[in-house]
């Protein structure tokens, strides 16, 4: 699918119900999840970096760029980028680099509000919406329409204050932002005042735990749920857990009742 298709039908699939869109790590578990019939797909910077033996956000502006594009032309479906925080601070930064990630052919792509720094852990929301409305501009410069998705991380920083996410969140929507996220809320209070104070922009909600069920996240109005880099952890959990029994019990039970990669693979 040619990638003005993809970014029409990911558009498209905000507009209207409730799509679940899994993170793969590569192309591999990209095209397996594909063919499991997932509408749309997206990255996570998580774990892309573990596949290259890094922590979460270790990876270069161009080898993210470069996964980007071997993973969306990869796959026929919709492909969201995980951009990270833009790989920039300042918002001439966050332009060009948001502006490089459209011509990788992405359908979408988030931007991030969290600084790195432990002591000041978001953006100042001045400069924080600064940054949105340069991706904003960046995206309209390419002509590619790729969805912007703008990410409050303070949950996941340790600044979990809901009212303050929301603010940020509204003035994010405001800047330019197609849709809006803020990952690790847990409760359904949580999930239904983000929805209600954004509305009628659509909301991305990570499901990284068993908090809530997508049926459950369809009726408060969730327009788009991600996993993020859980499924790359559950693969990490799968073969650790087998690699442990080899190495202390010299067994190796684990390697009973195994998929057939191979034939997922080979798929027409």
């Amino acid at each position: 699918m040619p990638t003005t298709a993809k970014v029409a039908e990911f558009r498209r699939l905000h507009e209207d119900g409730t799509f679940v869109m899994p993170n793969p790590w590569d192309v591999g578990s990209a095209v397996v999840l594909e063919r499991m019939g997932f509408p749309a797909l997206a990255t996570t910077s998580a774990g892309a970096a573990w596949s290259a033996g890094r922590p979460d956000n270790g990876l270069s502006l161009d080898a993210t760029l470069a996964h980007l594009r071997s993973l969306a032309q990869a796959v026929a479906v919709p492909l969201n980028a995980d951009f990270e925080g833009a790989f920039a601070v300042d918002p001439d930064g966050v332009h060009a680099n948001v502006l490089a990630a459209t011509a990788t052919g992405i359908a979408g792509l988030s931007v991030e509000d969290s600084t790195g720094d432990a002591d000041r852990p978001l953006h100042d929301l001045g400069l924080a919406v600064e940054r949105v409305a340069a991706a904003r501009a960046a995206i309209d410069e390419s002509g590619s329409g790729v969805v912007l998705t703008a990410r409050s991380e303070g949950f996941v920083v340790g600044v979990p204050d809901l009212d303050a996410t929301i603010r940020r969140l509204r003035a994010y929507a405001d800047a330019g932002a197609d849709c809006l996220y803020a990952p690790r809320i847990s409760t359904l209070h949580e999930v239904v005042a983000i929805v209600d104070a954004v509305a009628p922009k659509p909301v991305n909600l990570l499901i990284n735990a068993p908090f809530i069920t997508v049926a459950e996240a369809a009726g408060i109005g969730v327009r788009r749920i991600s996993v993020g880099g859980t499924l790359a952890r559950a693969a990490w959990g799968g073969w650790l857990e087998v690699a442990r029994e080899i190495a202390a019990a010299g067994t190796f039970t684990g390697f009973a009742s195994l998929p057939d990669v191979e034939g997922m693979l080979r798929q027409a």
